[in-house]
């Protein structure tokens, strides 16, 4: 089967979670709850490529407040279905020393990732750090991590839509979908 026809079946196939409408509302109120806790702290947005860029580009224009934006890429997939050792692959430009640091990524799914990010910020001498992720995996184990702001949950299966992807593909969902073989 060729790519484009595994992932026009996968995504045929797949069980919605969240309506478009339902993660609107989720990124809403996540706003609300990001503004209320660093209105006023000047924060540094680090959005997680690749994944963290729609849930960076949702919430930036409701987060009423100055900040500045960077990237930091950092990952275990490299476009596959599980995970390995981590890759730095960007770091951000902007200085971290002294910043209030909010990172956004799409999900928290083991927990590795972002804390590695989390971990980097510090050791660069951010003098506070904040997580923001679209999805929380419930997992049956504890996780490295757990974010300050969180979305939505979802059971632990393969997740795609609003930045997750399947094998590269359907990161542009609108919706978050679980496919039906995890």
């Amino acid at each position: 089967m060729q790519i484009g026809e595994e992932v026009k079946k996968v995504e045929a196939e797949a069980d919605i979670l969240y309506s478009e409408q339902e993660v609107e509302a989720a990124i809403d109120r996540m706003a609300k709850e990001i503004t209320g806790a660093l209105a006023g702290t000047d924060p540094l947005v680090l959005c997680v490529l690749i994944g963290g860029v729609i849930p960076t580009g949702k919430l930036l224009p409701r987060l009423r407040f100055p900040l500045t934006l960077d990237s930091i890429h950092a990952t275990r997939y490299r476009g596959g279905l599980s995970g390995s050792d981590i890759e730095w692959i960007l770091k951000p430009r902007q200085p971290l020393q002294g910043r209030t640091v909010l990172v956004i990524d799409d999900v928290l799914d083991e927990g590795i990732t972002l804390q590695a990010i989390c971990d980097y910020c510090k050791d660069r001498g951010a003098k506070a750090v904040y997580s923001a992720v679209l999805v929380n995996k419930l997992l049956d184990r504890a996780k490295p991590h757990r974010a300050d702001f969180l979305g939505l949950q979802a059971d632990d299966r393969y997740l795609f839509g609003y930045g997750m992807d399947y094998k590269g593909y359907l990161r542009n969902a609108a919706g978050i979908y679980a496919c039906k073989d995890s």
